[in-house]
């Protein structure tokens, strides 16, 4: 296969179990016919019996079956930014897409539709840089998405397979029998059903794998900062968080619900974390997924990261997160309410704007204590007139910037995520009321862009001028900051981290 990777490289790295590479490819092992993680702690195979692959739907369509032990399932993606032709890009896109998109809206046809190609462009491109055709990548994703769930849920079989995408139950158990070579029913044998007495499914735990190292207390920490009451809930010494949840559905009313997250201490050797859905999200739980993985940047490489952040930052930054957002409504409102005021400010403005126009949870939801709202929907901002919301303590300009946003939203390309950076970042900062600092942040966060620098941040000016030893010009500053691309977003988490040792004049939202 023309995909397969160079062993002289692969076999050291699986015979130390670096889990710097995990995710990053996977090993196929030719006695077995089983494919594994480079962490697998089976007893290494054979070096010629050894197949490396660059992702797990390549080790499927050349027939190997996942692991038991080791469970590729749980690995992290490996899905870095980077300038790419063309090609590359409209294939990394699809992909995306095919990981977002409902299980009952993915198809061929609907993913050329949102791409503008043909499908048979979509087709050859995607076969092209992804080895396996869009169908084809599709049912490993959701495949492996079912054998995660009846590994670590109790959910019955039939709604497994509607959870992970597939339209029967015939249909399901066909597709896990021929590519695995097991059925449902006997995977889940010695799993989450014997494991536990408990019949609900909302007791169960999924499993979140990530590349260590993880600094979990500095990613809860800033979300902590900005927990709006009543919609989430951080508990850094715990290390666990909670919020709500509205998934949008076109055509249906939205989702409602909660999530309970719990990450691995500091220092772990293998870090992860543990998720906890509310019953009404698991139907859901295919969509949710990779939105989880970008909340909390499970799928970063934190050996990149620190070495392009250098000796300057790299090692105070090693195992940092960029923290994103489930909701990028939520996340563009909120910026908008934080610009020139601070944190503590910015918070109260939406925890009043939650109290005025968000929708409580459903009773008897069995959401966890403190966590009782969700955050407004477009269309409920966008009703909204300016009387109604500047009285929650904020100038009539910025109040008509919201409800101007609510009413744009739904042809914003920043919020459909599509199309490149630089355009929705001018599509944004020529809205009413948002400036080039916001756009940044929106898309630092919303797009969980890892190469952001936020113009005019004073914090930030404050930080390098402190290191440079001397006042520096707005070109200067890029200059500076410039050593740490391609991840300056995690540059300017750091540098926020530093300022709030000690008091400075501004601050972050």
């Amino acid at each position: 296969m023309d995909f397969l990777l160079d062993p002289d490289h692969c076999y050291p790295a699986l015979l130390a179990r670096d889990a710097r590479f995990d995710g990053q490819w996977f090993v196929g092992v030719t006695s077995t016919g089983v494919y594994c993680r480079p962490i697998c702690r089976v007893r290494t195979p054979r070096r010629e019996n050894c197949r490396f692959f660059p992702s797990a739907t390549l080790a499927e369509a050349a027939r190997f079956r996942p692991c038991l032990k080791c469970r590729p399932e749980l690995a992290p993606a490996s899905r870095p930014w980077s300038t790419m032709d063309a090609a590359e890009v409209l294939a990394r896109e699809a992909a995306r897409w095919l990981d977002d998109c409902a299980p009952e809206d993915a198809s061929l046809p609907a993913l050329a539709a949102h791409l503008g190609v043909s499908e048979r462009h979509v087709r050859r491109v995607f076969t092209a840089v992804h080895g396996v055709a869009p169908l084809q990548y599709l049912q490993t994703r959701r495949l492996l998405l079912a054998k995660q769930l009846l590994t670590d849920t109790r959910l019955p079989v039939a709604e497994v397979a509607l959870a992970a995408g597939f339209s029967s139950l015939r249909r399901f158990n066909a597709a896990f029998q021929e590519h695995y070579r097991l059925s449902p029913t006997a995977l889940r044998k010695g799993g989450a059903e014997a494991d536990s007495a408990d019949p609900a499914p909302e007791t169960a735990e999924l499993r979140l794998d990530l590349r260590p190292p993880l600094l979990g207390t500095a990613l809860l920490s800033f979300l902590a900062a900005r927990a709006v009451p009543g919609v989430e809930l951080v508990d850094v010494e715990r290390m666990s968080l909670s919020r709500s949840v509205r998934l949008v559905r076109p055509g249906q009313p939205d989702l409602l619900g909660w999530l309970s997250l719990r990450l691995s201490p500091d220092g772990a050797e293998r870090p992860q974390a543990r998720l906890s859905l509310s019953p009404s999200l698991w139907p859901a739980i295919a969509p949710l997924m990779p939105r989880l993985r970008r909340w909390l940047d499970l799928d970063a490489d934190p050996q990149a990261i620190a070495a392009a952040l250098g000796e300057t930052l790299g090692r105070a930054a090693e195992g940092l997160r960029l923290p994103g957002s489930l909701d990028r409504f939520e996340l563009a409102i909120r910026a908008v309410l934080g610009q020139q005021v601070t944190v503590a400010a910015a918070r109260t403005l939406a925890t009043r704007l939650i109290a005025k126009f968000g929708e409580p949870l459903p009773e008897g939801s069995g959401a966890p204590p403190g966590v009782t709202h969700v955050f407004p929907a477009p269309a409920t901002l966008a009703a909204a007139t300016v009387d109604d919301i500047a009285p929650l303590g904020m100038p009539a300009r910025r109040a008509e910037a919201l409800i101007h946003l609510a009413r744009q939203w739904p042809v914003l390309a920043f919020a459909q995520g599509r199309g490149t950076v630089e355009a929705a970042i001018a599509e944004l900062a020529a809205l009413p009321g948002l400036g080039p600092w916001t756009a940044h942040y929106m898309l630092m966060r919303g797009w969980s862009w890892p190469d952001a620098w936020l113009p005019g941040d004073v914090v930030l000016k404050q930080c390098l001028e402190q290191r440079a030893g001397g006042p520096l010009r707005p070109r200067e500053l890029i200059a500076a900051a410039e050593p740490f691309a391609p991840y300056r977003s995690y540059a300017v988490l750091q540098l926020w981290r530093d300022a709030a040792l000690k008091p400075r004049k501004g601050n972050s939202p």
